[in-house]
């Protein structure tokens, strides 16, 4: 439907459906285990599409660098100086129209596997999400997979120019690559001479262990050693063979694609393929991760149908959560999007983020409830959970390359204990959860549904009340943040207490919200609480104001309907 509300569940194959407890630092796939496309069977997607989701993104699944040697199935090997972690990193592509032969239960038949996955994706009610990773590629790219009249890329690349519109990657002509922390000398040594340039733009033949040393920086007709001049006419032949790709995993049935470091790409390349892909592949939405608001408009105007808030409303409720910030910030962070709010992609937790429950963040799953019921319901925007975070996973494993970071790992072969115990063996439900772990997943089931069947987030409109409750003696703007959704009949008043204690608030409602809502709060049918399903009493200096009892670090959504 066109007024669904997207709620994406972000989750990593390799160790979603990985009952192996081992988890020996640096282990190998042979140790460790890993997660298959076939653990997301129609029960576990069921229980997933029960909580509100409607996509699911599938991180990491295209074939990328590994030290794992799966050469007996055809599949190059990849030197490990090249290597993040045992199991690589899902952001260093070695072949775009593979995947990553760990997930298959049959390496042979993996992207058989993946296709079924797809399926059954969809006959659960789940839009499926994939990884497109357009900056860089594996130093070793090769596509073994790639259809008979495919030319691979860089495979026709002339390596004595620097740049050249029609290369693939960029080059450094006359010097070798020399990597800049230990790695192996003499007999073995990874050889790649000329250099190509690294991923995250590091134009030199040295790059440092805190480089993207594992990628290689595609060319898409920018000159950057001159100045940046672009090459766009004619199109680039990259520029052709990433459309090709994007198509041959559409007309798979992929959804949509959540585009990696989309800013680092040109925009004019976004404008061109996205048109491209759509007009075969209409329905298909594509996700840009951007980090720099002023060039926001530019990527929504090329296409993009969603891009990352992070360094908005990420990065300000989580100062918010970890007491740096006053919670009355948050009405600057859609004020500063200049309308542009409900093209957002918003979440307080991803792959690249350290987990809440961390110690590196809040240390308890919990303080993030007031975040997320902000997060989830001030707009028609989409929300995304990352699996575990419904949990209260900590990410405080010490898994090998990725170390003890506060993130879960997706470079090494590893399990996560909440998964795990929410899998229960393929049984799911509670009965493997921890009272904590239950609880919270509950409050996220019921927000989500509430996102789900309530029209006043899916397709409603907003008021922010803060500008009337700054001066409130009975209203804390540094601690809560409240606001109004409206859809015909139906008000929803919906107020967050980042507080470590408990609060009795009473926020004022002007009289030009209700006019701005097109409401007539005269006559009251009936106001219930929807995180807890209970009846609300609303007091009589209601429709002026509303009063709440909030426990710490927690909301509510009041619906009132007229």
């Amino acid at each position: 439907m066109k007024d669904e509300k997207v709620l994406i569940y972000q989750v990593f194959p390799r160790w979603f459906g990985n009952s192996n407890t081992t988890n020996k630092e640096n282990g190998t796939l042979e140790e460790n285990g890993s997660g298959k496309f076939s653990a997301f069977d129609n029960k576990a997607l069921k229980e997933i599409k029960r909580m509100g989701f409607s996509h699911i993104w599938y991180t990491g699944v295209l074939e990328h660098a590994t030290k794992t040697d799966y050469s007996a199935f055809g599949i190059a090997k990849d030197h490990p100086d090249v290597v993040k972690g045992n199991a690589g990193s899902p952001y260093a592509i070695k072949d775009y129209y593979d995947v990553d032969p760990d997930l298959a239960d049959e390496v042979g038949k993996r992207v058989h596997e993946f296709e079924q996955l797809i399926k059954r994706s969809h006959e659960n009610g789940l839009k499926v999400i994939l990884d497109f990773v357009p900056n860089h590629t594996a130093r070793q790219y090769h596509s073994d997979a790639k259809p008979k009249k495919v030319k691979d890329i860089g495979g026709s690349d002339n390596s004595a120019e620097a740049f050249n519109p029609d290369n693939n990657y960029y080059y450094i002509p006359g010097k070798r690559l020399e990597l800049q922390f230990p790695h192996t000398t003499g007999e073995g040594e990874y050889i790649e001479e000329p250099a190509k340039v690294t991923g995250n733009d590091h134009f030199d033949n040295k790059p440092s262990i805190n480089d993207w040393y594992e990628t290689v920086k595609l060319n898409y007709g920018i000159d950057y050693m001159n100045g940046r001049a672009p090459h766009f006419v004619p199109v680039p032949d990259l520029w052709l063979k990433l459309k090709d790709i994007l198509c041959f995993w559409a007309s798979k049935g992929i959804d949509g694609f959540r585009c990696d470091m989309a800013e680092m790409v040109p925009v004019e390349f976004w404008n061109w393929v996205i048109k491209e892909v759509k007009a075969n592949y209409k329905p298909v939405i594509f996700i840009g991760e951007i980090y720099v608001p002023h060039q926001y408009q530019n990527y929504i105007n090329a296409g993009f149908d969603y891009l990352y808030d992070k360094v908005g409303l990420y990065d300000t409720l989580r100062n918010i959560i970890c007491g740096h910030q006053p919670a009355s910030d948050i009405t600057f962070c859609w004020q500063s999007l200049n309308g542009l709010e409900k093209k957002m992609l918003n979440f307080l937790e991803n792959h690249d983020e350290q987990r809440v429950a961390s110690d590196f963040f809040a240390g308890d799953a919990f303080k993030a409830i007031p975040g997320m019921i902000v997060s989830a319901t001030m707009n028609t925007n989409p929300m995304m959970i990352y699996a575990g975070q419904e949990l209260g996973e900590r990410g405080m494993d010490k898994e090998g390359f990725s170390g003890l970071d506060g993130r879960t790992t997706i470079f090494d072969y590893w399990s996560v204990e909440t998964i795990r115990n929410w899998r229960n063996g393929g049984k799911f439900g509670t009965a493997g959860l921890t009272k904590e772990q239950a609880k919270l997943r509950k409050f996220y089931t019921q927000l989500l549904s509430s996102c789900v069947t309530e029209d006043a987030i899916s397709k409603g409109t907003f008021f922010d009340l803060m500008y009337v409750n700054y001066e409130n003696p009975y209203f804390d703007s540094t601690k809560q943040y409240a606001f109004l959704r409206a859809y015909k009949k139906e008000l929803l008043f919906i107020i967050a207490n980042f507080s470590d204690h408990q609060a009795e608030v009473s926020t004022v409602i002007p009289d030009e919200a209700y006019e701005y809502m097109k409401l007539s709060p005269a006559k009251v049918k009936g106001a219930k609480e929807l995180l807890t399903n209970k009846p609300f009493a609303l007091d009589d200096n209601f429709p002026n104001s509303i009063k709440t009892k909030l426990n710490a670090r927690s909301g509510m959504i009041v619906k009132i309907s007229f």
